[in-house]
């Protein structure tokens, strides 16, 4: 059996792991808490983002004279390895949880705690000579800590999302650049409209990508605002004058972030409104991936009975039944990975409704989502850029084909023949089954010469450079 030591909170006594750096009041949440599986330790960013809380708010309370110069600097050398990668493992609590992140935030006091006691050459547990409350905590309150925390591990989170979303458009960007000079029809409805390239498709794919990476930006800025040193409801009950300054310039030293304080602490320790924006923000980028994921699937469908304009590289055998099939499963998993995101703006815009007066209990909840959702379009970004962008081919002469077979084409006729007799051709093609290019000379609306010169696919296609939008 385990060997422990009995550690005594507020509820009485319970025997704790005796090599575990967590106290008692993670072992209670351990113990409560088993709903999703994922502990906090899932989520490195926020493992180093509560350790920087709490070695800021050390060098802050040392500053005041509110700790002494030891004891500020064995928890500024536990927070230091916590941040390097160690003791993650130690920190066990699930995301979801009640309190609104105390247990979070005493797993992280509590470990700290425990890794200075024994680099002071203390026994765990002998919290007389450094305590997980009166000297970890010191000046703060799970209700600025963790939130202050919480939005440092977003900001953090979303610079590899940014990262995999540039690599993305860069792969679409090359596609269009491969398939310039590939002609094919355009659609609305899913009707031929008028003929475009192949690679002003996948060039407008990169763009509207290309914008969600400002808005990312722009959302994680809003992020950089916090309540720390507001303690439990944003009157600073407890923590010296000078604390939230100090503290302040002593994370954004630490964590490399140019972190402010709220102009109105009350207000920003129970305002949920920068996770919103940057949950629509995460909603946003998952519907247009999902809708270049649908085109993707759309496209490459057949490859005999379907659009069969791109191929998509192979991943995997497709049927246990059909041989020969093979799925588009990446952009799929896209699909699916932006469903969740797109489910998860919903969990989020309820939790941060349901707040009540000075604080949102439902923190971790909002928490969790953000993580996991920019964790999931990370990897499914990555995943569809590798291994699936990366490997498509056009079928050219296929392309081509359905061009010069398309009704579609006449809209390019129609300012040299007129609507009326472009609308006659038009309808009389569809029901006999002829060209438009032969009806129109067997009417003589125009010559051949004339009609070679105006269906080139020059004179057909917009070289217009397409601007961002907002």
């Amino acid at each position: 059996m385990t060997e422990v030591r009995i550690e005594h909170d507020l509820l009485g006594d319970e025997p704790v792991p005796r090599d575990a750096y967590y106290g008692i009041q993670t072992q209670r949440a351990k113990q409560n808490f088993n709903i999703t599986g994922v502990p906090i330790s899932h989520f490195p960013e926020l493992i180093n983002s509560l350790a920087m809380v709490k070695m800021a708010a050390a060098r802050a309370n040392q500053q005041t004279g509110q700790l002494s110069d030891a004891k500020a600097e064995v928890i500024e050398a536990a927070c230091r390895d916590i941040i390097n990668g160690g003791y993650h493992d130690q920190f066990i609590v699930d995301l979801i949880q009640g309190g609104a992140g105390t247990s979070t935030n005493m797993n992280a006091n509590e470990v700290i705690a425990n890794r200075a006691l024994e680099i002071m050459g203390h026994v765990k547990g002998e919290y007389e000579f450094l305590h997980p409350n009166n000297d970890v905590n010191m000046s703060q309150s799970t209700n600025d800590a963790y939130p202050t925390a919480a939005r440092l591990a977003i900001i953090f989170a979303s610079e590899p999302l940014s990262a995999a979303l540039s690599d993305l458009i860069k792969a679409l960007e090359e596609k269009s650049r491969e398939f310039a000079d590939v002609i094919k029809m355009g659609r609305t409805q899913l009707q031929d409209a008028v003929p475009m390239t192949l690679g002003q498709e996948f060039g407008a794919y990169a763009v509207t990508l290309r914008e969600d990476i400002d808005r990312i930006s722009y959302a994680a800025g809003l992020l950089q605002e916090v309540n720390l040193g507001g303690t439990a409801i944003g009157t600073g009950l407890n923590a010296h004058p000078d604390y939230p300054d100090l503290a302040i310039d002593a994370l954004a030293e630490i964590s490399g972030k140019p972190m402010q304080l709220a102009h109105c602490l009350v207000e920003a320790t129970s305002d949920m409104g920068a996770f919103i924006l940057f949950s629509g923000v995460l909603k946003r980028l998952a519907v247009k991936l999902s809708k270049v994921s649908n085109d993707l699937r759309l496209l490459s469908s057949g490859p005999r009975a379907g659009f069969n304009e791109i191929n998509l590289p192979p991943m995997q055998p497709g049927s246990s039944i059909m041989p020969g099939k093979v799925n588009p499963v990446i952009p799929e998993a896209m699909n699916q990975t932006a469903f969740q995101v797109i489910g998860n703006d919903l969990a989020i815009t309820m939790a941060a409704e349901a707040g009540q007066l000075q604080l949102n209990a439902m923190e971790p909840l909002i928490i969790y989502n953000l993580l996991s959702g920019m964790r999931m379009l990370g990897e499914a970004i990555k995943m569809l850029e590798t291994k699936c962008v990366a490997g498509i081919t056009a079928n050219k002469e296929h392309c081509e084909h359905t061009v010069k077979n398309s009704i579609g084409i006449i809209t390019a006729l129609n300012p040299f023949i007129g609507y009326q007799n472009a609308t006659r051709i038009a309808k009389k093609a569809l029901h006999t089954g002829r060209g438009v290019v032969e009806l129109v000379l067997e009417e003589g609306l125009l010559t051949a010469a004339q009609l070679d010169d105006l269906l080139q696919p020059s004179k057909m296609l917009s070289t217009r450079r397409i601007k961002p939008r907002g």
